[in-house]
């Protein structure tokens, strides 16, 4: 029964995505065990041309997401637009966390603290991403999507994704550097497992919470086109005046 569940707004859960699952990104990056697959394909970019950050690289890899989403849907989406506008945010966070990631400490145990932290947040982000009912980040929104468009199971989408993104990232960067770059036992493993992970935390919010969408910019732009009285102090009558 959904009133036994807790409420959350999902402008507040929105808010949560966008900050910790960057901060996985680098904090997995910074493990040592390889970034997040969702995030190789901009680091690969950013290893290749250094001169753009990985935040930059992150939000026109997200750009090119949303491109192929309009393909598939035909049509144009405004909660796809938005969805890029949350992405670029997203990616400027990103560059946010590398400028003081580096103050935590660092050795062999504590690098797989930092994994599992890593995995849990970003697991976690996409999980509720998938609830919020707000424009998602694109790299969550796409899989999401892809699995409403075809009808197959989102894990089923969601895994083969990742394992497409670190197939480009390992060829780009063995093409253009002659190594393989930020694929690591720690991206393998959570490529490969991440789908289910989400699935799993997804039932427990299902179970517990129900996500509530209270800024709603259709609702906005009907208001915007009502009518307001302004009285007119000289003629003793009102006026209505549209907006």
């Amino acid at each position: 029964m959904e009133d036994n569940k807790i409420k959350i707004p999902g402008e507040l859960a929105l808010l949560v995505i966008v900050l910790i699952n960057s901060f996985g990104v680098v904090l997995m990056l910074y493990s040592g065990s390889g970034i997040s697959a969702i995030s190789s394909v901009p680091y690969a970019f950013s290893e290749i041309i250094p001169a753009v950050s990985l935040g930059t690289w992150t939000y026109i890899f997200q750009g090119i997401l949303i491109l192929s989403l309009f393909i598939l849907k035909r049509k144009f989406v405004t909660q796809y637009l938005l969805s890029f506008v949350v992405g670029f945010i997203f990616g400027e966070c990103v560059d946010l966390h590398e400028l003081w990631i580096n103050i935590l400490p660092e050795n062999i145990y504590l690098r797989v603290i930092y994994f599992i932290i890593s995995y849990i947040i970003i697991s976690f982000g996409i999980a509720l991403s998938n609830r919020c009912k707000m424009p998602i980040i694109p790299t969550d929104l796409f899989p999401r999507e892809v699995s409403s468009i075809t009808g197959i199971n989102y894990s089923k989408i969601k895994i083969p994704f990742d394992v497409i993104c670190l197939g480009i990232t390992a060829l780009t960067t063995f093409i253009f550097l002659h190594d393989i770059r930020g694929l690591g036992i720690g991206t393998v493993l959570a490529a490969f497992s991440m789908g289910k992970a989400i699935s799993l935390i997804g039932i427990f919010l299902d179970k517990h919470f129900v996500f509530v969408r209270y800024i709603n910019a259709g609702d906005i732009r009907n208001k915007l086109h009502q009518p307001c009285v302004k009285y007119n102090y000289k003629k003793e009558k009102s006026t209505k005046i549209y907006r």
